[in-house]
């Protein structure tokens, strides 16, 4: 057994477990022992089946039984895929820990296969994407405040054909943006244990670790995360709020505060204005609006192709505003029939067009796919804060923006709460949130 045990890592990567230790009154199963493993080996390569019979051992000798098996079991996965290991997840509750633990295979759960259909896409494009990158919409919250007709037509524009902007000049000293993404980066430097304490709650919803996974058979995104709920105060739980770094709570709460004021500038001010309402219709509409904070970490990836930092989706908000990392790329969105890169800007903040603003809309305003990807050099975070009306809040497409000539309502009327909550029953694909809402005849 030890013999073709030891050899077999230099023929497909086989498992190297240390050689056990046998007493005096237990060589005599070395050579059943041997045959074991020797059968199963063989039988192996011919389907993964181990039919050789196991001998009966003596209560002192049984413990080799279970190291053997152990040791069989593994060599059965690493035959997976042609010498690719590709076994199912192991007890590890993070990713993060998995890539601490130098993991040498990707599990199974995580890695990404495409459908034919994205293949064919793939292979049709002859367009360059990255060409794009530099065209995404760049708008200035300082002449958005003093209602620059010129700014305001370029955030309609970005809206309507982009569905997602960056905002500079915003009014966020870039040294507050640095002590939040500092906080953030020292919680997920803690050891896992530590961490733990702050472990996801599926009924609070909030917590630290993989939130919204919705059955054992999905396929799992390669990231960790910190979910906590942040307005109004009386749905926060600070039991979720990590206490270390020391200063995390007051960064994070500091930030809190200011990203809001920008979504307030943006959702009363240009917004209303851009969608035909008089200022503060928008805010009026969310009756109150709800904010969440998500903090995203992306680990390194020996394969980075084979797995999905964050699954395509649309958010289920209003506006979502992002902060992410200034020196790591990972960021796409869809656009044009592709993947269009976002090229962080030094302190500038990103924000996208959730579900509600399309439907209010009638889809003029378009909430945007997009996804996370992961590098093999560096792992990257981002933070995101959502913006929502009130679960009580009925959302519709407003009468004013349909067009008078007869143009059909694409979406039902539906309560904020109900759609929030067929968002989270279901693992993120695209924009199949949506449907929940959609007309028959446009479903």
């Amino acid at each position: 057994m030890v013999g073709s045990s030891e050899e077999s890592l230099n023929n497909g990567g086989m498992i190297s477990s240390p050689v056990p230790s046998l007493k005096d009154g237990e060589e005599r199963l070395l050579s059943q022992e041997t045959n074991m493993v020797g059968s199963s080996e063989e039988s192996l390569n011919n389907g993964g089946m181990i039919s050789s019979p196991v001998p009966s051992l003596k209560d002192g000798e049984e413990r080799l039984l279970s190291q053997e098996t152990n040791m069989v079991r593994s060599s059965e996965e690493s035959l997976n895929n042609g010498g690719m290991i590709s076994s199912p997840v192991p007890s590890f509750e993070s990713v993060q820990e998995m890539v601490r633990s130098n993991l040498p295979y990707i599990p199974d759960r995580f890695i990404q296969r495409s459908t034919d259909e994205e293949e064919e896409e793939d292979k049709s494009r002859d367009v360059d994407m990255s060409v794009l990158s530099p065209q995404i919409p760049i708008i200035d919250l300082a002449l958005l405040s003093m209602e620059d007709a010129d700014e305001l037509q370029k955030l309609e524009l970005a809206c309507r054909s982009w569905g997602f902007f960056m905002v500079i000049n915003h009014g966020i000293p870039g040294e507050e943006l640095e002590r939040v993404k500092n906080s953030a980066a020292g919680f997920f430097e803690l050891p896992f244990e530590e961490k733990k304490e702050y472990s996801f709650d599926l009924n609070e919803r909030q917590g630290y670790g993989r939130p919204f996974m919705v059955s054992e058979e999905e396929k799992l995104d390669w990231s960790d995360s910190l979910l906590l709920k942040i307005h109004p105060y009386h749905f926060r739980r600070l039991k979720f709020w990590p206490t270390t770094p020391p200063d995390f709570r007051e960064n994070l709460e500091a930030y809190s505060n200011e990203v809001r004021k920008v979504a307030e500038k943006l959702l009363a001010g240009s917004l209303s204005l851009m969608m035909g309402m008089n200022k503060g219709g928008l805010l009026g509409l969310h009756r109150e609006i709800e904010q969440s904070f998500r903090l995203n970490y992306y680990p390194i990836c020996r394969n980075p192709d084979r797995v999905i930092g964050a699954s395509p989706h649309s958010d289920a908000s209003s506006i979502t505003i992002l902060l992410q990392d200034d020196d790591v790329t990972g960021l796409e969105i869809r656009h044009a029939g592709g993947w269009v890169l976002v090229k962080p800007i030094p302190n500038s903040l990103i924000v996208n067009i959730g579900d509600v603003i399309e439907i209010w809309s009638n889809g003029k305003y378009k909430s945007i796919e997009h996804r996370a990807k992961t590098n093999e050099k560096k792992a990257r975070m981002s933070l995101a804060t959502f913006f929502m009306p009130a679960k009580d809040a009925e959302i519709e497409p407003l009468d004013h923006l349909l067009d008078p000539r007869g143009s059909k309502r694409k979406y039902n009327k539906v309560k904020y709460g109900d759609y929030l909550a067929h968002s989270l029953r279901k693992k993120i694909e695209g924009k199949t949130n949506l449907l929940l809402s959609k007309s028959k005849d446009q479903a």
